[in-house]
């Protein structure tokens, strides 16, 4: 089993740094990185990169599940009641390839934001990307309003 390294002697460590210290780092937009942190930090960036990528797999195939949904269903309701008109909203395929296209980019924003976290690693400075956090939060708050709204304009017809 790999041994891990140790910080070099005059590194600040997460459990050496005192709460001004934390709390000066969370203030700036920008802190130097001592080699042994952006080793830290470079690891960090890949789980979170990969972190990314099961979620947008996991969009993709909740967006797959909901276009191919209401097929699904109105083959279920022929098969149980042949006699029987289904109605169709013909809004799960719009809102499954709408998801679809969300994972898409969901993976492209990842490889990016990757992109660019490790440049600022590679320059020694690390800096917080807000913009990326609130974009991806609007398109989930949008893609669960649209979920909401469709529920409820088809749940009558259940």
């Amino acid at each position: 089993m790999p041994s891990q390294p140790t910080p070099p002697p005059n590194s600040a460590t997460p459990e050496s740094s005192s709460a001004s210290e934390k709390d000066a780092v969370a203030t700036t937009a920008k802190a130097k990185l001592s080699e042994y942190q952006k080793a830290t930090e470079f690891l960090a960036i890949e789980r979170t990169f990969l972190a990314w990528v099961r979620t947008s797999i996991a969009v993709i195939s909740l967006g797959f599940v909901i276009a191919k949904f209401g097929v699904w269903l109105r083959e279920l309701s022929r098969r149980l009641d042949p006699q029987q008109q289904t109605e169709s909203t013909g809004l799960s395929r719009p809102m499954g390839v709408g998801m679809m296209a969300f994972g898409g980019v969901l993976v492209i924003l990842a490889a990016w934001h990757f992109h660019k976290v490790n440049q600022t690693i590679e320059l020694g400075e690390v800096r917080p990307n807000r913009g990326l956090v609130l974009a991806v939060t609007a398109g989930v708050a949008l893609l669960t309003i649209l979920v909401i709204v469709y529920m409820l304009s088809t749940s009558h017809k259940l």
